[in-house]
This record gives structure tokens, sequence and C-alpha cells, in this order.
């Protein structure tokens, strides 16, 4: 048997479907493991307090209970990992038993290469724990000792994220904590915030916290890459397999492999490469272009986007089924306008880092840049920051030198009330025509200080040059007139 498959003890495999247990049963046996069976929710009981299993692999649905009950009764009784059964339709089912603590889920139709990923998951998850001694339960104190070195692990994957998320605010605490649990695991992570809350820093602190830290961090901007090469740089292509591939190619995907994947700006993908990755996602397996055959990719996706996810799939321009597989677990930036309290630090330490702490800034300076509401977040900040030590004469920033007295004077102009106290007329008004004033003046004034350089007027407002576009085209905003 390959080293690559080794579990040292037998697999449990539950399922009231007597086929599809000798199938599975047959499909591992020939990878050289020891497979039992059980037909129901209490064969399996009986059998975990007889026996330690190094994988238990149960359907969801059978004649006596569920598989979210043979998941509780594990994580009362021991740390076997195990996973799931469950049909392609059902993957709320799957979601909630990742919640409940399931390391992974396979949909039927399952194929051998599902099964050869599950078990080398479950061998990455079986090193992480700790021999249990014979018994179903471990003694009191060292139950303790485990649980403390569980809290120990917590608080150093906690510290390690600080050097990205920083800030005391309690939103940013619960972030890093929140970061510091899902680096447990192996589940999708959903990122969502406006653009320039560092989203990106959020996805690379899970990845650094996590065992996967020591492997590729991949991160692609979905909306950067053209529609018709998308297949190509996600997937790979083979030597000849279209004019102009004169070498084999890896893909995004094979370059995360035992790694994390990092999916920026993921609404912008076109329905039809939605389609493409929810089967990779699906069967965790890529196939090149030009290749017949498909390779198994171990690969954890985070995927991010300043978008609301849940309004472009009700809206149709995103797929539910991929929706539900990138979305296990969310979570939310918040706006550097919600994080008042830490933004002098912020502001403190970006003058320190861009100006190889030459630079102090002015109480002047610092009063407007706490007055001023950052629509670009973090990515505004630093670029305000950067060109304010770029301006500066000597070794203090002034007010001057940041350059944001003519945007307070409008933005305090766009706030003033109309004499009936509202920010715009009803009657005369309607919310989408307000909004979309308000994003066509930003859009202007990025071209404008772009030089009408589309870009970098896409930088300036964080977000794709894809997306700067289709905003202009939306807003009929013709540079050429």
């Amino acid at each position: 048997m390959s080293d690559d498959y080794q579990l040292y003890r037998p697999v449990l495999v539950v399922d009231d479907e007597e086929d599809l247990r000798d199938l599975i049963k047959l499909s591992l046996t020939k990878m050289g493991l020891q497979v039992e069976t059980a037909a129901n929710v209490k064969e399996a009981k009986q059998k975990l307090d007889e026996k330690i299993y190094d994988l238990v692999l149960t359907d969801m649905k059978m004649p006596d209970g569920t598989g979210m009950e043979v998941i509780e009764y594990i994580n009362q009784n021991s740390d076997t990992p195990v996973a799931v059964i469950t049909a392609f339709s059902n993957s709320d089912q799957a979601v909630k038993a990742l919640k409940l603590g399931a390391f992974d889920y396979i949909s039927k139709p399952i194929t051998l290469a599902q099964l050869r990923t599950l078990v080398k998951s479950a061998m990455k998850v079986n090193s992480d724990i700790a021999v249990i001694p014979k018994g179903r339960k471990l003694k009191e104190k060292e139950k303790e000792k485990e649980k403390e070195k569980e809290k120990e692990k917590e608080r150093e994957k906690e510290q390690e994220t600080t050097t990205r998320i920083i800030g005391n605010s309690p939103s940013l605490v619960q972030i890093r904590t929140t970061i510091a649990k899902l680096a447990n695991s192996d589940v999708p992570v959903y990122i969502t915030g406006e653009s320039g809350t560092g989203k990106e820093q959020a996805a690379r602190s899970i990845h650094e916290a996590s065992s996967r830290k020591n492997e590729p961090f991949i991160a692609v901007n979905c909306g950067a890459i053209p529609e018709n090469l998308m297949e190509s740089e996600f997937f790979g292509y083979k030597k000849g397999s279209f004019t102009g591939a004169d070498s084999d190619r890896d893909g995004f995907f094979q370059a995360a492999h035992n790694g994390t994947l990092f999916l920026d700006e993921v609404a912008d993908l076109p329905l039809s490469m939605q389609v493409k990755l929810l089967r990779v996602i699906q069967e965790k397996a890529v196939r090149k272009i030009g290749e017949h055959t498909e390779t198994p990719v171990n690969v954890r996706i985070l995927c991010a986007t300043h978008k609301n996810l849940e309004h472009e799939v009700e809206s149709g321009r995103f797929r539910q089924d991929l929706y539900y597989r990138l979305n296990i677990v969310t979570l939310k930036m918040p706006s550097l306008r919600d994080l008042r309290e830490d933004l002098p630090t912020f502001i403190e330490q970006l003058v320190n880092k861009i100006s190889k702490n030459d630079m102090t800034i002015e109480d002047d300076a610092m009063e407007q840049l706490l007055r001023y509401s950052f629509p670009g977040n973090f990515r505004e900040l630093e670029n305000i920051i950067e060109r304010a030590v770029s301006l500066s004469g000597d070794n203090k920033i002034s007010a001057d030198d940041l350059q944001l007295r003519s945007q307070l004077n409008q933005e305090q102009t766009d706030n003033e009330p109309n004499n009936d106290g509202n920010i715009f007329t009803f009657g005369k008004s309607c919310l989408d025509d307000y909004l979309d004033n308000i994003e066509r003046r930003l859009i202007l004034e990025a071209l404008k200080r772009s030089n009408n350089n589309r870009s970098i007027a896409a930088q300036l407002l964080g977000i794709s040059f894809y997306s700067f576009r289709n905003h202009m085209d939306r807003l009929d905003i013709d540079t050429t007139k």
C-alpha cells in the first residue's frame, strides 16, 4: 500500500444503502485500508463504543436517524475525524454538518478521486490529534490539559493575525478571534466588506494561522482576468491545446495545491466560469485544457467581494449552488468610518511605516483625517498618507500636505440637509437616483485626479478595472466628450 493513504486503524462507513456501502468498502479496500460498515445510526454507535477508528464516513439520511447524530456522538466521545455523504442538491445539510464538527463532505455520485482526497484529508486531521488512550473517555485531568492546549493554540493563532489585523475596537477583536477559530478547519470562508477594508489581509491571516501556512497562498483578482482566458488561467493547459500553448502550464488551482486559493471579487466571475468552478470544488479535481484526465487538488477556498452576493444570487448574476459552496462561514470586515477609536493608531503606524520613522503628523492634519469619511477605507488612507509624506517639505505632515480640504468642504455641502431636513427631496428624487449621483461624482473625481486614466481611477476607488468599466457603462459616463 502507498504511504499516501496510510491509516493505521479501520475506516467506518455508515450508510443504509447496501450497494453504496459495498462500493465504498471495495474502493477503500483497494487503497489498502481496513474497512468496517454499519447500516444505521444504532449500529454505528455500537461499533464506535467497541473500537477506535481513523475515519468515519456517514450518510445523512438513515431509517433510525441522521448523520448529524453520528457526528454529535463522535464529538462527545472522541476526536475521530468524520465526513458526510450528501446529495449534490443538499448543500445546506453539508453546511450544517461542517458547522457541527465534520471536517469534510463528498457529494453523490462518489468517485475514487474523491475518496482518495478524503483519506488524505483524514490523515492530515489525524496528524494534529493526540493519541487517545484505551477507553472512550479521557480522564478529567487529561481533558483539562487538552482543553488548555487548545486554548493556547487559539491564543497563538490569534497573536499571529495581529501583524495584519490590528486595532482594539470590538469588531476587530472579534475578527481576530474568528480567524483563529477558522484556522482550525478547511471550511470555505466568504469575506465581505466595502472596497479597501482589508479583505485580502483577512484571507492571508486565515492562511498564516492554519496548518497550510507553509504552503502556497494564491490570490486571484477575478475581475481583472479576461473572460476568454479564465479557464486556462484557473485550470492550466497542455502544450499544443490551442494556438500559443507552446508548453504545459499549471493554473491557479495547481499552483495552490495543499495551500489556499483566495478568489477576490468573486462576484465578477461570469456564469460560464461559475459552473466550471463549482465542479472543481465539488470533485476536488481539475482538468487542464487539452487533457483528458482530472488531477486531484487539495485547496482551501477563500473568497471575497465588495458586492452583496445574496443580491447577486437573487438577480441571477451568481449561481445559488456556488454561493452555498463558498459561503460556509461569513467574515464581515468593518469600514474605516466604523473604527474611529482606532483611527489615530492606524494613521501613526502608516506614517511611521511609509516615512521610515522620519516624520510625525501635526495636530491640524490629524484633526482633518479624523473628520474625513474615507469612502476608500484603508486603501484610501494609505494613499493619502503616501501622498502627504511625498509632499511634506520637513519632518512634519501638515494639513496642507493631506490635500483633503476640498474633499471635506464637498462632503459638508453634500451632507447639508434641505429645508425640510432631508438629504434629498421626496417626490422629486428616489434613493437609486441619489446613490447614482454620488457614485457618478466619485467616478468623475477619480478620473479627474488620474487625468482620465481608467486603470489609475479604478485603483483610487479601490475596485477592479472590470468593475470600474461596468459602473461607467451603467451610469453612461463618457470621457471622450
